[in-house]
């Protein structure tokens, strides 16, 4: 499974790359927010209830979207036999990650969660260079070993304390990392909002399987949380995974996973902003490191465009 992208040569694929950039930034911006938002939810809500309602509304707020860009088309096609079982295994890895992470939010900090989340900057081309064989460019090994080190000292200045919800949250990310680079696969090889809805349609149904198996929480359990529900499905899966998608047609996944981490900053950003959380000068430091990795990561495109 090849999924290495062109290096950017010309000008048009510079530009390109840049805007896919732009893109993952804006996923992060999204999901920093989302983070609160998931954290304030986690304690009231059915993890597999909560996850169902999300990625349906999701997929349900794509469908206009495709419908009014359709007869524009993509030149790839859709869901199809042949593809049907990849979108499926997306809609799965979606499902426990998701799962796994909204779970690990109800026993672990916000701190931790994010921290551990962000492992996937390691996992990422750990996962390309022994399964698939695919070596990354030196400098990303540099990039993601700084933004470990940024995270980790943005996570509570790195005073851990390790329990078991932080536990689903590191297999969380491990199904993330997978998730990532099987999203980059298939979108050069689908048309990418039909992949979307349909990763998404397979990941609310399982969860509602999963959620009635259980005896979960209900309906009218979750009055409260409708707001949390409404925005996480609409802002934060209908539009932030399916920016990240688009994006990936473009940016490689080694690269796609050092620039989403960038969503602990903003996370820890909107915590100072709305839940009055204190930012100590080491984990101001912390956000300072995970920006530079991410600017080195993209040194390449930046040399580039100065010199254009």
């Amino acid at each position: 499974m090849n999924i290495n992208k062109k290096s950017p040569g010309s000008d048009l694929e510079r530009s390109a790359r840049i805007k896919a950039d732009f893109s993952l930034l804006s996923v992060t911006l999204i999901w920093g927010f989302a983070f609160v938002v998931q954290r304030y939810a986690a304690p009231q809500v059915g993890v597999f209830l909560f996850n169902g309602l999300r990625f349906t509304l999701g997929a349900l707020a794509l469908v206009p979207v495709v419908f009014v860009h359709q007869s524009k088309g993509s030149g790839l096609p859709g869901i199809n036999r042949k593809n049907i079982g990849y979108v499926i295994l997306a809609g799965c890895l979606l499902f426990a990650g998701a799962a796994l992470q909204q779970a690990g939010l109800i026993y672990t900090t916000a701190g931790n969660a994010g921290f551990i989340t962000g492992l996937y900057v390691i996992f990422v081309p750990l996962i390309m260079a022994l399964v698939l064989h695919q070596k990354p460019r030196p400098v990303i090994w540099i990039a993601a070993g700084m933004a470990v080190t940024g995270l980790y000292l943005l996570s509570a200045s790195g005073s851990m304390q390790p329990n078991i919800g932080d536990g689903y949250v590191l297999i969380s990310s491990l199904i993330w990392s997978l998730h990532v680079i099987l999203t980059g696969w298939l979108v050069v090889r689908m048309d990418v909002k039909q992949f979307a809805i349909g990763q998404y349609l397979f990941c609310a149904l399982f969860s509602v399987i999963v959620s009635l198996s259980i005896g979960g929480k209900t309906l009218v359990d979750m009055r409260g949380a409708w707001w949390a529900i409404i925005f996480t499905g609409v802002v934060s899966v209908a539009i932030g995974y399916t920016l990240l998608a688009s994006a990936q047609r473009i940016a490689p996944p080694s690269d796609t996973a050092i620039i989403l981490s960038i969503e602990a900053v903003f996370a820890a950003l909107f915590g100072w902003l709305l839940l009055d959380e204190y930012l100590t000068s080491i984990q101001i430091l912390g956000c300072g490191i995970i920006l530079s990795g991410m600017l080195l990561s993209q040194s390449h495109l930046l040399r580039k465009e100065s010199h254009a």
